[in-house]
């Protein structure tokens, strides 16, 4: 509900209040957002000053006592007093760049009308409530408007700004912002997710004490060094307790999060386009809209605040064919064969995938043009004839006719040199006239400032997917941005460079997904160099990253769920040793993690033992029953490798924190649950673990069981002399023979629970190993050793 009172807005949500007021000198005071509650009138909530402090200014001769430098505000600029990071940064004809907004009018309506140039959150039912502020800067006649979205349910609020020129002279916008919260102390940490390339997502936190922390990408994408979904909480928020606030922003190209302490000890955080070599020249009678900014708060620690997210994403963010579609079990052929791929080949895939359960083969990179690595041919989207005799159609029909979709990788907006696009339309790269390049991956950027080049992509991405019966496509961008510039656009619109790209990209993604409503497209960018919201209005899925190593994935992935769901990450099952990181893992654990997230498999089935295919073929059928739970249920953390508030601590047995994940994703109804522990390395003479649930029903009672399997008899080594009436050398063919037929019974755990019990006090597990002997009765838990445990609603 939006309501306005004497100049004061309320906007709640089912759990949130969010207030701010106009001041007597026009500017908007922000006075509170946190849990909900009863506003009566502004008093309590109003800053107080009488006196200004020693080496500020005031703000006018008529308010000697205000500095802005000292006020809570809803958005603000420079030159009248505030020196903290603006939200608004203009130059004007004169020169200057002292901007003063002040408030003319406001609007409330229930519809949220679509961005111009770029997406945003949505209704299906049409219904937003949405409030419209305007600020006016009379002495340059530009109107700056604030725009602000409730979803109620979500407990989510969503922001943007808008800047109209209505002067007589052009002026030149150095940022606009999309979202400042202003809070009046600093008792808080800033939590950001960092990384790279194969290590997207680790979550950083920064206690806030003084002067600026800053999370930004200047890649030209959303970036895997810094992802724009940022948390603002207590320094003893937990998972489960405790305030904290989450915000991301709909938006794929460079970003910029600043939280700032300034010299009163007031917080601000701003967030938005990256100001960095921006710069937009706004003429008389045209405007600039900023991206979307989406805001929550949870008193429940980070898991409420998870849960805001996780909703507003799958509800408000993800839309079409695949919105609450579940997504098929897909096979991938990059890593079982990378460049070196022809329809012979991919056939003994598909029928191998075929047997072992897959509903979808995918043909990655190395099917168009002379394309046999990655440094010719992007560009040029026609059928490698050698490869595929039959053209796409001849495959795709022959993968069909085994029973199974098909789909196909992309990466339009590149292109190599060594192609015939780049000899045809060199001018269609970006890059500088004359001047050497910076080349990423062998390949260039295409202009998507260029109309001309927007519509190409269309037009050739278009033939592509029409020439077959393509059901899904991957669409990959596999570099950053370097000596970023436009042929297209004059030399004083070099600073648009960045933001023009993205919409340009916008307008292929949209166009695209309208022509072919059908296929499901998955984005990726090296992995995750450009998850974030923006992708997922058009895309319902992001390779969560290229690194598929199960140690590493269960990290990222966990990183990830802090603000995004887990109907939106794409996890695969690949071989080992791991071809990012050459570590073994066990295949159980490997399917585990996949399985929180849309499972799929990256590997070459027609090499694998028929006990490894026996298994994979057990994991998918399980999958199957399970993934409406995985993948549109209720994500939880339990225990995780980075400790509960990111920092690692040791128990008295010496027994790290950071030793265990835990998870839990729960059935929207909270008849079933999927549970997962995963262990880094085993501690010695530690048989002790609990598995301890989140998110169910207290008064329902669970069957709560696991799955029983059986493990090789080879993975306790020379062991085998302690039972076996002869001695058996380690790898002798004698003890192949022995493992072939005997299998080591593993544990089953199987117990009816009520909700609360597994919630509060958990199920205490079967020992794991620890030296002195084995049975069915203990739990064989090696190094990144896993479980899945299953949660089932019965009659009390």
């Amino acid at each position: 509900m939006i309501t306005e009172k004497n100049g004061v807005f309320e906007l709640c949500t089912e759990h949130t209040s969010y207030l701010f007021g106009i001041m007597d000198t026009g500017h908007p005071e922000h006075l509170y957002y946190g849990r909900k509650i009863h506003f009566r009138d502004e008093y309590a909530l109003r800053e107080k000053c009488a006196f200004i402090t020693g080496n500020t200014v005031w703000y006018d001769d008529e308010h000697k006592n205000l500095t802005l430098e000292n006020v809570c505000l809803e958005m603000s600029s420079y030159g009248k007093g505030d020196i903290r990071e603006p939200f608004i940064e203009v130059i004007h004809a004169d020169g200057s760049f002292t901007s003063d907004f002040l408030y003319k009018s406001y609007t409330i309506t229930e519809e949220k009308e679509p961005y111009r140039t770029l997406p945003g959150s949505y209704s299906e039912d049409g219904h937003v409530e949405h409030l419209c502020v305007t600020f006016c800067d009379s002495g340059y006649d530009l109107v700056l408007e604030l725009h602000y979205y409730v979803y109620p349910e979500c407990d989510v609020i969503t922001r943007s700004a808008r800047l109209i020129n209505e002067s007589g002279e052009t002026v030149t916008l150095k940022r606009l912002m999309s979202l400042q919260l202003d809070f009046p102390t600093s008792e808080f940490v800033f939590t950001s997710f960092n990384g790279g390339w194969a290590r997207e997502m680790k979550r950083t936190d920064v206690r806030l004490q003084a002067g600026k922390h800053v999370n930004d990408s200047y890649a030209g994408t959303s970036s895997s060094r810094a992802n724009p979904f940022v948390m603002l909480s207590g320094e003893h928020t937990t998972e489960d307790v405790g305030d904290c606030y989450g915000m991301n922003l709909i938006y794929s190209g460079n970003h910029c999060e600043t939280a700032e302490v300034n010299a009163f000890g007031k917080t601000r955080v701003v967030t938005g386009i990256n100001p960095r070599s921006f710069s937009w020249t706004v003429k008389p009678g045209e405007d600039f809209e900023a991206p979307e900014a989406v805001m929550t708060f949870s008193h429940r620690g980070f898991n409420g605040m998870s849960q805001n997210m996780h909703r507003f994403v799958r509800e408000h963010i993800v839309r079409g064919e695949w919105k609450k579609k579940v997504r098929p079990v897909l096979l991938n052929s990059w890593e079982a064969a990378y460049f070196d791929i022809d329809e012979k080949k991919l056939l003994h895939l598909a029928k191998a995938g075929r047997d072992a359960g897959i509903e979808l083969l995918v043909m990655d990179d190395g099917w168009f043009g002379e394309r046999s690595d990655d440094s010719r041919a992007l560009g040029d989207w026609t059928v490698n004839e050698k490869k595929l005799p039959g053209g796409l159609k001849g495959l795709c029909d022959k993968v069909k006719a085994l029973g199974l979709d098909f789909g196909i990788w992309v990466e339009p907006e590149m292109v190599n040199v060594q192609s015939r696009l780049y000899k045809e339309h060199p001018e269609w790269a970006m890059d500088i006239p004359g001047m050497s390049h910076s080349e990423g991956r062998n390949q260039r950027l295409l202009d998507l400032c260029n109309p001309d080049v927007q519509k190409y992509v269309i037009e050739e991405m278009t033939g592509v997917f029409s020439s077959a019966e393509i059901s899904y496509v991957k669409w990959d961008m596999n570099r950053i941005f370097s000596d970023a510039y436009s042929k297209y656009l004059d030399r004083e619109k070099q600073g648009e460079v960045f933001h023009r790209y993205v919409c340009g990209l916008y307008h292929c993604m949209e166009e695209l997904t309208k022509r072919f409503p059908k296929i499901l497209f998955e984005g990726c960018s090296a992995g995750g160099n450009r998850f974030d919201l923006g992708i997922l209005c058009y895309f319902p899925q992001i390779w969560a990253s290229d690194n598929t190593d199960a140690l590493c994935r269960a990290e990222i992935q966990n990183g990830y769920s802090y603000g995004y769901p887990m109907s939106t990450l794409s996890a695969h099952v690949s071989s080992c040793p791991n071809h990012q990181t050459l570590r073994v893992t066990p295949i159980e654990t490997r399917f585990h993690v996949a399985a929180f997230g849309i499972c799929g498999y990256e590997c070459n089935f027609c090499d694998m033992k028929k006990e490894e295919l026996a298994a994979v073929k057990a994991q998918i059928e399980l999958y199957k029953k399970w993934r409406e739970v995985l993948q549109f249920g209720d994500f939880y953390r339990g225990r995780s490798f980075a400790g509960d508030s990111g920092y690692g601590y040791h128990s008295a047995i010496g027994v790290s924190t950071e030793n265990t994940m835990e998870w839990t994703c729960v059935a929207p109804d909270k008849n079933s649950a999927v549970g997962m522990l995963f262990q880094k390395l085993v501690i010695p003479n530690n048989p002790y673990a609990c598995y301890q649930a989140k998110g169910l029903a207290e008064e329902k009672l669970y069957h709560f069981y696991n799955r029983s399997l059986k493990y090789n008899l080879k993975n306790f080594g020379d062991l085998v002399n302690t039972v076996s009436p002869v001695h058996i050398k380690q790898d002798s063919l004698t003890h192949n023979l022995v493992a072939k037929f005997v299998k080591m019974d593993g544990e089953t755990e199987d117990c009816l629970v009520y909700g609360d019990e597994l919630m509060y006090h958990g199920v205490k597990l079967k020992q794991a190993f620890a030296g002195t002997g084995y049975n069915e009765e203990v739990r064989f838990y090696q190094d990144f050793g896993s479980r899945m445990y299953f949660m089932e609603r019965e009659d009390a």
